[in-house]
């Protein structure tokens, strides 16, 4: 049963320790086969070798003692008895068996029946291993020709019970300390990977007891680099989750704080004109209605826009932009509006084109952010028409985009105060106008792009000016 909440357990797959000794433990084994079998073939190989010698010394034993007659015609005949060939050719273990031939195949002495294995091309070898039966056993038998005195040959076999007692000693006493060693290596290659993989094991406990509440990076003491890597990137994700948390809660305490103001006003705002049975009342509080909506919904689009900044610091995407069509774009959308307000609002500088590194939607919320603050705050208090102008301006190391307007300005310890989240202008500077939100999201996007942002008032007349200043991409 799986409880709510949890991961469900997967039986159907092998614990990372049991894949490791898997991977680790079979080609060993595979190996150390591999290798036994071959050190007792070799050994066999060696051990064979010798005892072949052995035999063939025991045919050069019986060859030496073939000789001529000294009647006529002389023949082939053998100085030793049977008794005296026995006792040269006597094993302790084996039984032995000889027969020496003429030429003509005829048995001189020893074993009728006696053979070799096959006929041999004794232009190449006059000696020949092989294995025979005889009488009903196998034997292993050599076959030695001989020219001198006379052509004969002598067969020599012998049983092989000691070979395959021997043969069996080298693959018992190979194999039993090799299979000794291979378990003292798998016990050891157990437990090293066990303690190697207690990390992870711990790691694993304190994710799964971790409330889900608490963000807090974890700990977990390693002798690895992977393990101190996964660490790393789990407290890494938890610090991501939690900057999203706590944006998710700024953004919900400044929905909550900024919008209960204006909402309370439209309320009392209509509250006041259903109580009155004026028409004119009515027309009246509507149109403070709009005005407090208006507000209300500009305030919205600078929270949504502080949500977006914080978004965009976790996952920023840069492409290649034309500055010059977004400034254009900017202040076509808001051109009507510059109208309704007798605002004369122009461009400069956006005739040839110009490319940065940098992100549309953060671009467009600067510009709209200045150009609308200089709408609000920029009209002039001495009567002239009020104007507003976007200039763009490159250089070989920067390019600069820059929102003036002719307006009363601000006091020098306005220029930087107002960049804070919150702040706002005094009375006379329209500060009632708004939340304190539009400086701070422009400084906010600006940092996120990699540029520069400051006020400053206009050097030879009145106004106030915005600079933005971002670097010029490398050329390819």
């Amino acid at each position: 049963m799986t409880v709510p909440g949890e991961l469900p357990w997967v039986s159907d797959k092998p614990s990372l320790r049991h894949k490791l000794l898997r991977h680790v433990l079979v080609p060993l084994a595979i190996v150390w086969l591999m290798g036994t079998l071959l050190s007792a073939g070799i050994a066999n190989y060696f051990a064979q070798k010798a005892f072949d010698r052995s035999l063939l010394d025991d045919a050069y034993a019986v060859a030496g003692h073939v000789r001529l007659t000294e009647a006529w015609p002389p023949q082939l005949d053998i100085d030793l008895s049977s008794s005296e060939i026995g006792n040269l050719l006597f094993d302790q273990s084996e039984s032995m068996y000889f027969a020496v031939y003429r030429e003509n195949g005829t048995l001189l002495a020893g074993h009728g029946g006696l053979n070799g294995p096959s006929n041999i091309d004794t232009a190449k070898s006059n000696i020949e291993f092989g294995d025979i039966h005889f009488q009903g056993r196998p034997m292993r038998s050599v076959v030695l020709h001989q020219a001198k005195p006379a052509a004969f040959k002598v067969v020599v076999a012998q049983t092989n019970r000691s070979r395959t007692r021997l043969l069996e000693q080298l693959l018992i006493y190979s194999i039993l300390p090799q299979m000794v060693l291979f378990a003292g290596i798998a016990t050891w290659l157990r437990r090293a990977i066990a303690h190697t993989l207690q990390p992870l094991v711990e790691l694993e406990m304190a994710v799964e007891q971790r409330d889900a509440a608490d963000l807090t990076p974890m700990w977990v003491a390693s002798d690895t680099r992977d393990v101190d890597q996964l660490n790393t990137s789990i407290n890494a994700l938890l610090a991501r989750i939690q900057d999203g948390l706590n944006a998710q809660r700024e953004f919900s305490g400044n929905v909550a704080h900024e919008l209960r103001t204006p909402l309370a006003g439209i309320r009392a705002l209509a509250e006041y004109g259903l109580q009155s049975d004026q028409p004119e009342a009515w027309k009246e509080q509507l149109a403070l209605i709009k005005d407090s909506t208006m507000r209300a919904n500009h305030l919205a689009d600078q929270l949504l826009a502080l949500a977006l900044a914080d978004e965009a610091d976790l996952s920023l995407r840069r492409e290649p932009l034309r500055l010059d069509e977004l400034i254009t774009t900017s202040i076509v959308q808001i051109s009507a509006r510059a109208r309704a307000l007798n605002v004369d609002l122009g461009a400069a500088g956006v005739e040839q084109p110009v490319s940065i590194l940098g992100n549309p939607t953060l671009i467009e919320g600067i510009l709209n952010n200045l150009i609308d603050n200089a709408l609000r705050y920029g009209q002039p208090q001495t009567g002239l028409a009020a104007q507003v102008t976007v200039k763009l301006s490159v250089t070989a190391d920067q390019i600069e985009v820059t929102v003036s307007d002719n307006g009363p300005g601000l006091a020098p310890d306005q220029c930087e105060l107002l960049l804070v989240r919150g702040s706002q202008g005094t009375a006379n500077q329209g500060g009632r106008q708004g939340a304190g939100f539009g400086l701070s999201i422009v400084t906010r996007y600006a940092q996120l792009l990699g540029a520069k942002f400051w006020l400053q008032n206009a050097s030879n007349q009145p106004g106030l000016e915005a600079h933005l200043v971002f670097e010029s991409p490398p050329k390819t």
